[in-house]
């Protein structure tokens, strides 16, 4: 139970509930939600500035709608924490995102009101569509069908694919267009820009409103057809969504819930294919949230009155994160070169190109949520004789896997991709952990493919991929390194496709690629008090892969372990294995990685201890195979 001063939200677990309210307590009700958000992100930090914005939104749509029976896909699914809360999970939203809790995202295993897993963006329209065309197949045609896109994510490529296969189809759908003008960071390009003046054109609106209003009040006297010919002609074309063959209600309040409740009354009545675009705010309802959008997407802890950050625990060593070591380094760069320019689709502050962007703002692009665009952008701008990092994170990045092969690593083009938020990321969950990228790009001809020990290693790879010029691809974590002076260290430049032995050993060699080779480096240590001399080795470069270095251990040592923070199937582990096989070598070999299934939500401490890839369970499987040899 809650505490008492959520008076309304008390009564409400489910859906059903809520229709027991009069219309004029929703207003109140919506009070209630938003504080509880509030309350709860502020000690349990999540994505709060999009769930408040979207409070009466959500509050209308289970009011108005029969769901579970009528289907609500989110885009993105970091606005929907008002729906969990509504959905039978009000009281376990106190553990959203953390270990074994609920996830941060809708999840078609943890609820039946959440139609649709959502986590990447651009994906609710086309998702409804074929949910509206099963109905439509199996003759329903009463069940009702809405995708809620915002935060950006009408910038997408796929978003607009399933508008134009919507406005064709036999569907009983509702796309809910959540204007916000925002993403993590401020929305970009020209579709922002056609929907600020859809919202600002006071003419456009009144003659829309007047000629809805006289075409619905005057059916009977100029007939069904007529009414069809004019509307067609006068207003089919007025807009964008209209060409593409929907019915456009709006732009409406997107707080105001008592109108919205009536708009989508009036809206559900109608067949085919709508859109109804509503305005909002980003982190309504917390004054420093609304005033500073970007940096309350998510923020951390927060004092709940006043909307102030809570400083982190301050540490002996000031360590950077692996994506601001990124940011400064491309500044170098950039200043000894004018062909480095910097593409991100909707990170620019996530990745860190927005220190570049200040310092170079004409060598800066961020693209909005287009991944696949990104990329062929960064294949087009190298063809021009441009030296572009396209900076991505690895679950993103996997959205454009067609264009890194057939517009990047085919033609061998020097683009750079800088891979962000690799291996697992934390309280994100599944749709967000970066455990696929080693993988999925070992087997792309022309790749080069690497990943840092440290944030030294990370600089000096940056500096190295400048000179190597071709499909290069550096891989990093989320979160702090482990030098704090990585700065004052001077620039190497590495030779392409060499690893190196860190810590020299006997019988048991253990060979890492990226950060979690620190986690080796600190299991060692521990292991050589207990007389266990264990050889560390640092593979750098996935592809090409140092054969010279694996000939070289499997001359000194009797057992192998690879350790990577990805999945186990195709990554560093197959990898050796395919090179032990080849040579016949016929060493044991223990591969440590991610296994075959998706890895849920919680912190990247717990997560590593559930994967085995924390230092004691390094330091475990050393021992059982110490003990057998």
């Amino acid at each position: 139970m809650l505490s008492d001063k959520y008076i309304l939200l008390n009564k409400i677990q489910y859906p059903a509930d809520l229709k027991r309210l009069e219309v004029s307590q929703l207003p109140d009700l919506c009070k209630e939600i938003r504080q509880y958000i509030i309350e709860v992100v502020s000690n349990n930090p999540g994505h709060l500035g999009s769930s408040l914005g979207t409070v009466e939104l959500t509050v209308a749509l289970h009011y108005v709608f029969s769901l579970p029976k009528d289907k609500l896909v989110w885009d993105v699914g970091h606005q929907a924490y008002a729906h969990k809360i509504l959905t039978g999970r009000r009281d376990a939203f106190v553990n959203n995102r953390k270990y074994h809790g609920i996830s941060g995202f809708p999840k078609m295993s943890e609820s039946e009101y959440d139609s649709f897993g959502a986590g990447h963006a651009s994906i609710s329209i086309s998702a409804a569509l074929g949910m509206a065309t099963a109905a439509y197949l199996s003759g329903d045609t009463q069940r009702q069908h809405i995708a809620v896109i915002g935060d950006g994510a009408l910038t997408g490529g796929e978003a607009f694919e399933g508008l134009n296969n919507s406005g064709i189809a036999n569907a009983n759908m509702l796309v809910v267009l959540n204007d916000n003008g925002m993403a993590i960071d401020q929305s970009v390009g020209a579709m922002s820009r056609y929907l600020l003046r859809i919202t600002t054109s006071q003419t456009y609106n009144r003659f829309k409103n007047k000629a809805w209003n006289f075409f619905r009040g005057n059916l009977r006297r100029i007939g069904q057809n007529i009414s069809n010919i004019l509307k067609s002609s006068i207003l089919k074309q007025s807009n964008l969504f209209e060409s593409f063959g929907f019915r456009y209600f709006g732009p409406v309040d997107g707080h105001d819930v008592v109108h919205l409740v009536k708009v989508l009354e009036d809206i559900k009545r109608l067949k085919g294919p709508k859109l109804l675009h509503c305005i909002t705010t980003k982190g309504k309802g917390l004054s420093m949230a609304e005033s500073h959008q970007a940096v309350y997407h998510a923020p951390g802890k927060f004092d709940p009155v006043s909307g102030v950050i809570l400083p982190a625990p301050v540490e002996r060593e000031q360590r950077e994160k692996y994506q601001t070591v990124f940011g400064k380094t491309i500044c170098e760069l950039a200043a000894e070169n004018d062909k480095i320019v910097g593409i991100t689709p909707a990170m620019l502050s996530g990745s860190s190109l927005d220190i570049m962007q200040e310092k170079f703002p004409d060598r800066v692009f961020d693209v909005g949520i287009t991944e696949q665009h990104a990329v062929t952008f960064s294949a087009g701008l190298a063809v021009g004789g441009y030296l572009p990092f396209c900076a991505i994170y690895s679950t993103f990045l996997q959205r454009a896997y067609d264009q890194i092969i057939h517009d990047v690593a085919l033609q061998k083009l020097p683009v750079i991709f800088c891979i962000d938020r690799a291996g697992l990321v934390g309280e994100d969950g599944a749709t967000h952990h970066g455990l696929f990228d080693l993988a999925y790009l070992r087997c792309i001809p022309n790749m080069i493919v690497s990943s840092p020990l440290n944030e030294c290693e990370l600089r000096n790879l940056l500096h190295t991929a400048v000179q190597v010029r071709k499909p290069f691809a550096i891989r990093y974590p989320r979160g702090k390194g482990v030098q704090p002076d990585w700065a004052s260290h001077p620039v190497q430049l590495l030779e392409v496709g060499k690893g190196r032995c860190l810590r020299e050993g006997a019988e048991i060699a253990l060979i890492s690629i990226g950060p979690i080779g620190n986690h080796a480096l600190e299991a060692a240590t521990v292991l050589e008090r207990e007389g266990i001399q264990v050889g560390v080795y640092d593979i750098c470069f996935l592809k090409p892969l140092d054969e010279a270095l694996l000939e070289e251990i499997c001359q000194h040592y009797q057992y192998l372990i690879t350790i990577e923070n990805g999945t186990k199937v195709g990554g560093l582990g197959s990898a050796v294995a395919e090179f032990l096989t080849a040579r016949h070598y016929s060493i044991p070999l223990h591969i440590m990685g991610v296994d075959d299934y998706f890895v849920e939500q919680g912190s990247v401490a717990e997560l590593e201890a559930e994967c085995g890839l924390d230092v004691e369970s390094i330091q475990k499987a050393v021992r059982a195979v110490h003990k057998a040899l």
